[in-house]
């Protein structure tokens, strides 16, 4: 430049910083400051209204598990079963393997069962029996005598006739027959039935 531009007098321009983002920091603050308070406010108000909300809802859930979480001391009852001596079974051959008949007889018999007829099936059922065999008796024996019967041939079918008269049941010897379920077994299996079952609880997490 070689000093040709001097600055004369005693007054200079002024370097200004530009004032629009001191403007934008005071408006965000204040508008973050009066969200703020709204959100305070409305709390409050729906505090005041519902008389304390928050504490009524968290009693709610801690008294609904109080409740829930007892358990019960008291066991179901099981249903009344017959004992095997009160039982009396029919035992009926529908394979054609001779002899099984009184043989599964004469081993209820000594198992503490009643025995009736003894022989061949008849023919609604003679060869048709394609599983171990086949628990047969009236409606009432559905929930009494069957399953006390079921405990000596655990994987025979199981089926009621509503037409049927009386208390016998039967055992029709099918295809797969092979024995009896070893008495061992069948002894624990009939005591499992004789125990009381307990009663399921509504268990809730608190």
């Amino acid at each position: 430049m070689g000093g040709q531009y001097r600055i004369k007098g005693d007054k200079y321009p002024r370097m200004r910083r530009p004032r629009r983002r001191g403007r934008l920091l005071v408006v965000t603050v204040a508008s973050a400051a009066a969200v703020g308070m709204i959100g305070w406010g409305t709390l409050q108000l729906i505090d005041l209204f519902t008389g304390g909300g928050e504490k009524a809802s968290a009693a709610g859930p801690r008294a609904d598990c109080e409740t829930g979480a007892t358990p019960s001391a008291t066991a179901k009852a099981p249903a009344t079963l017959p004992k095997p001596g009160k039982i009396t079974v029919s035992v009926f051959n529908a394979t054609t393997r001779s002899g099984l008949a009184k043989q599964t007889a004469d081993e209820l018999k000594k198992r503490g069962f009643k025995i009736g007829d003894v022989g061949n099936a008849t023919k609604e059922f003679d060869k048709k029996v394609k599983g171990t065999g086949l628990l047969l008796g009236p409606a009432a024996s559905l929930n009494t005598s069957l399953p006390v019967l079921a405990t000596q041939l655990t994987t025979a079918e199981r089926r009621t006739d509503a037409a049927r008269k009386g208390a016998t049941v039967d055992l029709i010897i099918g295809d797969k027959f092979k024995e009896l379920t070893k008495r061992a077994d069948a002894d624990r299996a009939l005591a499992a039935l004789a125990k009381p079952q307990p009663t399921p609880t509504d268990k809730r997490g608190c």
